[in-house]
């Protein structure tokens, strides 16, 4: 197939189009409608173009679990009937208990919205979970602290977040309030795609509905959480893309139970940077930061430079990483992929 140049149009762009996307492009296929994938299920797919909202026709071959929302795919004008996905900017994936393979949870997200409340759900080891898929997926992240007009005062959370990476952004808001629009406005410009994650009731369809502004009987369902230890009920049952006040674009994910570390490893060295940094000063290469002497992570523990607590969630993440992530096996040129381990 020729290929030919190609432009981005604004219409094309305010979906999130980019060049990346147009270079892809072959000279045949420059009829094609560009669409943006707006819902996955079992049978079926709809998608979002400048035309507006579709439904996509699938080839009897395709398997939806292939997709993700926010893929940029190409179809047959008129009878919509699918024809390729294009290669993805970026792509958030988590591997779950039993499954075959990776779960995608959205594909060509320029930001991720971590989303905690103020309150018990508050948990800096299930955030550097977060982290890290964020990390390996090449992806900005943005750690929200919903609930914060319900405590007196936020800034121990905020100072427990932002010491989880550096110059991680965290943002403190009422996701009822308008002012998180104004607070969110530099992730959320035209064409910009913002995607949330966090775990149930702390408030991710309450703030979409205040993102999206959407009209009364079209807002995404609430729910409450319980007060002994703040965790709530799932009301987002699947993913999904609308369009944001500010011309961007958010993808909503049900509340997320268990994130397995899987495939990880280079997102975990970003988030603990610090401790990765300093393995190449220990004694020994094999160093695992525990007793060795010429350590140089226990070093820094000593002279209070480190969190103990910190190196203990790494050392814990890194474990469960290594025994999660398949590896090849056999002889050369007949390898196949292999579990190290049971999955935690």
């Amino acid at each position: 197939m020729t290929e030919i140049p190609t432009q981005v149009s604004p219409a094309l762009a305010a979906l999130g189009w980019s060049q990346f996307l147009a270079d892809q492009l072959a000279g045949d296929e420059a009829g094609l409608a560009r669409l943006r994938v707006a819902t996955v299920h079992r049978a079926r797919m709809t998608a979002v173009g400048v035309d507006g909202p579709v439904r996509l026709s699938l080839p009897a071959q395709v398997a939806t679990a292939d997709f993700a929302v926010g893929d940029w795919v190409l179809a047959e004008p008129g009878s919509l009937m699918l024809v390729r996905r294009l290669e993805r900017m970026s792509l958030l994936r988590r591997r779950t208990e039993g499954g075959r393979g990776p779960q995608l949870i959205a594909a060509n997200v320029d930001t991720l919205f971590i989303v905690t409340s103020c309150n018990a759900d508050f948990n800096p080891a299930r955030l550097e979970r977060y982290l890290a898929l964020c990390a390996e997926a090449g992806t900005r992240a943005v750690i929200l602290l919903t609930k914060a007009d319900q405590v007196a005062d936020v800034a121990p959370f905020r100072s427990q977040a932002e010491a989880l990476q550096r110059d991680l952004p965290v943002v403190a808001l009422n996701a009822k309030s308008g002012d998180a629009v104004a607070a969110l406005a530099p992730w959320c410009g035209p064409g910009q795609t913002v995607a949330l994650v966090g775990s149930s009731g702390v408030g991710k369809s309450t703030l979409l509905n205040t993102l999206a502004d959407k009209a009364p009987g079209e807002e995404q369902e609430t729910g409450g959480i319980r007060g002994s230890d703040a965790k709530g009920r799932h009301t987002t049952t699947a993913r999904s893309l609308h369009a944001i006040r500010g011309g961007g674009w958010v993808i909503d994910t049900p509340g997320m139970r268990t994130l397995h570390m899987s495939d990880s490893a280079d997102g975990l060295g970003a988030v603990f940077a610090e401790i990765t940094e300093l393995a190449p000063d220990c004694r020994f290469r094999d160093c695992t930061h525990a007793h060795e002497p010429g350590c140089a992570v226990q070093a820094a523990i000593a002279a209070g430079d480190l969190d103990p607590d910190r190196l203990d969630r790494w050392r814990k993440l890194t474990g469960e990483n290594r025994d999660n992530t398949p590896v090849l096996s056999g002889p050369r040129g007949n390898r196949t992929v292999q579990p190290r381990g049971k999955r935690r």
